[in-house]
């Protein structure tokens, strides 16, 4: 049994198990029970994967990632709103909008810079 990798509810990359067609369709109690275990199964046919049998749970947490609740992104809204609110980021928006082209050009270069590193940083750690 071969695995493929899958990123469940907690935003972990996880291995799941590919189970071929026909026997998924004979062993479905199995394949289910693993499914509930493991959060997922992939359902090969001919060495390509076709379908995923998830979880309820992996289920209701996709539903959910891609509808939010009103209280939710209210929260997210009243966290964002006050962090613009403190002094720090007064003082750097005054500065934004008083910086010359220049200024702005070399921090935009080392805003990339540092998201470069952070994404390479987090390449290493998936490995």
């Amino acid at each position: 049994m071969t695995t493929l990798t899958f990123r469940n509810s907690r935003g972990e990359l996880v291995d799941i198990p590919t189970v071929p067609a026909t026997k998924a369709k004979s062993e479905f109690g199995a394949v289910l029970d693993d499914a509930v275990a493991r959060g997922a199964v992939a359902i090969t046919r001919h060495d390509a994967t076709k379908a995923v049998l998830i979880s309820y749970a992996e289920f209701e947490s996709l539903v959910k990632s891609r509808s939010p609740a009103l209280e939710d992104l209210s929260a997210q809204f009243d966290g964002l709103l006050q962090r613009i609110q403190t002094p720090e980021a007064r003082k750097g928006m005054k500065a934004a909008f008083n910086a010359s082209p220049a200024e702005l050009g070399r921090a935009a270069v080392r805003a990339a810079a540092k998201k470069n590193a952070r994404t390479r940083v987090a390449a290493l750690r998936r490995r």
